[in-house]
C-alpha cells in the first residue's frame, strides 16, 4: 500500500500537467502567429478533471443511471468519460490576409490567465503537502 498525502493530491498534479500544456500550447500559437493559414489551438482540460474527481471522491450524483429492461440490451458498463484533454482550435478571430487567424492579445491574456492558474494550483499543492507535513511533525512530539 502507499502513502497517500490527500485525495486531492494527484488531482492537482494532473491539472499542473494539464496546465503546463495548456502554456506550451498558447506558446505555440504565438510562435507561429506569422505563419500562413495557421489556426490557434487550444485545449480543454476541465471536463477531464472533472471525470477524474469524480472518479477520485466516488461522486456519481451528476450521473444519470440508464435503465437496461432487458438483459439482451447493450452494456453501458464499460463506457468511459474520457480522461484526456481535449484539443481543438480556437475560432471566432478575424484571419488576416495571409489566413492566418492568431490573435496576439487574445493569446497573451489566455497566457496570463493560465499562469495565474498555474501559481494558484502550486500554492494549493503546497498548502496540502505542510498540512500533511504538520500532522507528522506533531505525531512526532507525541512520542
Amino acid at each position: 500500500m502507499s502513502l497517500q498525502i490527500s485525495k486531492t493530491h494527484n488531482l492537482i498534479k494532473d491539472a499542473l500537467d494539464y496546465r503546463a500544456m495548456r502554456q506550451d500550447m498558447i506558446a505555440s500559437n504565438i510562435a507561429n502567429a506569422d505563419t500562413p493559414f495557421y489556426k490557434p489551438r487550444d485545449v480543454r482540460f476541465e471536463d477531464a478533471l472533472a471525470v477524474k474527481k469524480a472518479v477520485i471522491m466516488n461522486d456519481n450524483s451528476n450521473k444519470l443511471a440508464l435503465a437496461q429492461t432487458n438483459s439482451k440490451h447493450i452494456s453501458l458498463k464499460n463506457e468511459t468519460n474520457s480522461q484526456m484533454p481535449k484539443t481543438f482550435f480556437r475560432d471566432g478571430h478575424m484571419a488576416k490576409n495571409d489566413g492566418n487567424s492568431v490573435d496576439i492579445d487574445v493569446e497573451t491574456t489566455e497566457m496570463s490567465k493560465n499562469s495565474i492558474m498555474f501559481n494558484a494550483l502550486i500554492q494549493a499543492n503546497k498548502k496540502d503537502t505542510m498540512i500533511f507535513r504538520s500532522v507528522i511533525e506533531a505525531s512526532q512530539k507525541t512520542q
